[in-house]
């Protein structure tokens, strides 16, 4: 189902999208090489229930952390656990943020010391094809207008775009309709509506767009063992220009 929102739901998934920006950034203040992944889901963890919220994928279908931290080669769901942080890590942070009824989502992947150019290269595209494809989420547009155009701007690196993982509509529940693809065909999809929330979120391969669960049940690694990155907002369809509820300013400040 796809359920638009009013402009108080919108209000209080604004809300969340603060806090969980903010966590962002307290998960950003401490990366570095040394550090443990399950050192970064406690602190995560801590930050938003300070704020009075929950942490939206503890115990979603059973997962058992607060963040999905996904290191090279992983694509997303990774769990957090004893992996020491090094130089030359891809370390993709996703979370969400429950609160008062509504869920909230953001993802991004950071550079931890020394990276190759191509790895370089791949998160700066990942995170250009985010904002690419939000200038297409406007009232009036399809779908598929968003969604070719992240994998316009993906594929004309050289990169590949994840097919079997997607974006979606996120409310009351972390996941609802539409799915919001990273490929497809421009004028194609739903018709967006202002009031539609969106959770975008272009997952980019290095190599080739195929992917692996690992034995956890969760895991999901590209099948060549090359990086991924992942980079994401949650953002309201409007009439203009997509409104971005989530920020990586909070991010941004740690990283100058």
């Amino acid at each position: 189902m796809v359920y638009y929102k009013t402009e108080e739901e919108i209000n209080i998934i604004r809300e969340n999208a603060l806090i969980l920006s903010k966590a962002h950034g307290e998960v950003a203040s401490l990366i570095r090489e040394g550090i443990t992944t399950k050192e970064l889901d406690t602190r995560a963890e801590e930050f938003i229930q300070d704020h009075g919220a929950h942490p939206s994928f503890k115990g979603y279908n059973g997962f058992p952390y607060s963040l999905c931290i996904s290191v090279n080669s992983a694509v997303v769901h990774g769990f957090p656990g004893k992996y020491v942080i090094k130089s030359g890590d891809i370390v993709s942070i996703d979370c969400g943020v429950y609160k008062n009824g509504f869920h909230s989502d953001c993802a991004y992947t950071h550079g931890v010391g020394e990276l190759s150019e191509d790895v370089l290269r791949l998160l700066r595209v990942t995170k250009a094809s985010l904002y690419k494809g939000l200038e297409k989420a406007i009232a009036g547009n399809r779908l598929g207008d968003m969604s070719s155009t992240i994998q316009q701007e993906v594929e004309k690196e050289g990169f590949s775009v994840v097919r079997e993982l997607v974006g979606h509509g996120i409310g009351k529940s972390l996941h609802e309709g539409p799915e919001v693809p990273n490929y497809g065909k421009r004028g194609q999809g739903l018709k967006l509506q202002n009031g539609l929330v969106l959770a975008v979120e272009p997952m980019v391969n290095l190599g080739s767009k195929n992917i692996v669960q690992e034995a956890d049940g969760w895991t999901i690694r590209t099948k060549d063992n090359k990086p991924s990155a992942h980079f994401e907002h949650t953002i309201v369809v409007r009439k203009d220009k997509a409104e971005v509820l989530t920020t990586f300013e909070y991010i941004e400040k740690v990283h100058k």
